[in-house]
């Protein structure tokens, strides 16, 4: 089936996750790797039939047959790693516009905590475009605090998964919970940017969350839930499914 405009209207994903998935065709260092995520199975079927078959540039496409921990489906396109890798992810941008009918897209380099505006001078900026480039990118993101999958490191955790700004924990054996992503950055600046006053009535679901996650100062000021971790804080609202 040859998909026409709007086709995957509201299925598709605003955030192209870049380089936080292992290459299947060879080493990452000479692979950049975009994961899209969709809403259903044959959505993502769909945008990986049109995306391997409409350029010539895409390497492979491959989506996931099962729901992810997160509650999508996963298209894989894999690309040379060169200079014209942010044009080539901007051309891809621009024909699942057409298919979805959404202006919005954003990236994400890796596993850090925030998205950046899709635009060429952002992806030409953030992602490595040489095997040598790629390697000292590599050391530097997982030495860092703003990885997510980091901040974590010292949990109880079986998996973290972070959809746009949705925050899914797992832990072995138990039910996931979710979180809004609200801020990210240096504790003390970031403490003093929340208005809210201390919250000292919900201490109960602040052991729950000490039991569940692990050694992580918790605190809760309203609504909102800090985590903080090697001189960072994560600021959350806790999603009630």
């Amino acid at each position: 089936m040859t998909l026409q405009q709007n086709d995957l209207k509201d299925l598709v994903d605003s955030i192209l996750e870049i380089d936080s998935y292992k290459s299947k065709m060879g080493d990452d260092k000479d692979i950049v790797t975009v994961a899209i995520s969709t809403i259903t199975k044959e959505s993502a079927k769909d945008l990986e039939e049109f995306l391997e078959r409409g350029y010539t540039f895409v390497l492979d496409a491959d989506s996931t047959n099962s729901e992810q921990n997160d509650g999508t489906y996963k298209v894989f396109v894999e690309l040379e790693r060169s200079k014209k890798a942010g044009e080539q992810i901007m051309e891809l941008a621009d024909g699942m516009k057409n298919l979805t009918g959404r202006d919005d897209f954003r990236f994400r380099y890796y596993k850090n905590f925030r998205s950046l505006d899709l635009t060429q001078e952002a992806l030409d900026e953030n992602i490595p475009t040489s095997a040598d480039d790629y390697g000292i990118s590599v050391s530097v993101n997982e030495n860092s605090i703003n990885n997510y999958k980091n901040f974590f490191n010292k949990s109880y955790l079986e998996s973290v998964e972070l959809r746009k700004t949705t925050l899914t924990l797992k832990k072995k054996w138990a039910d996931p919970i979710q979180f809004k992503v609200v801020d990210f950055g240096p504790t003390q600046e970031t403490l003093d940017s929340i208005k809210e006053s201390f919250n000292a009535n919900d201490f109960a679901e602040i052991i729950f969350l000490s039991k569940y996650i692990g050694d992580y100062n918790i605190t809760k000021y309203g609504n909102k839930l800090t985590f903080e971790n090697d001189k960072h804080v994560l600021v959350t609202e806790r999603i009630q499914n």
